[in-house]
C-alpha cells in the first residue's frame, strides 16, 4: 500500500509541475490559454453528460425489460 501512495504523490507532484512549466513556457497569452482551457473543459462536461445520459437511457431500458413479467 505505501508504494501506491508514493506512487500516487510522485504522479501528482509530477502532473502539478508539468501543468506549472505548460503555463509559463506557453507562447499563447494568458487571456487566450484561459479561453482555450475552458471551451476545452466545457466540451468535456459536454461529452460526459452526454455519456451519463446514454447510460441511464440504456439502464433504464435494461430495467423495463426485466420488470416486465416472463411468460
Amino acid at each position: 500500500m505505501k508504494g501506491v501512495m508514493s506512487f500516487m504523490q510522485g504522479f501528482l507532484l509530477g502532473a502539478l509541475l508539468g501543468a506549472s512549466l505548460a503555463l509559463l513556457l506557453t507562447p499563447a497569452s494568458g487571456e487566450h490559454l484561459r479561453k482555450q482551457m475552458q471551451d476545452e473543459a466545457r466540451r468535456i462536461q459536454s461529452e460526459v453528460t452526454q455519456a451519463a445520459n446514454d447510460r441511464r437511457r440504456d439502464l433504464e431500458q435494461q430495467l423495463a425489460a426485466l420488470r416486465t413479467p416472463q411468460k
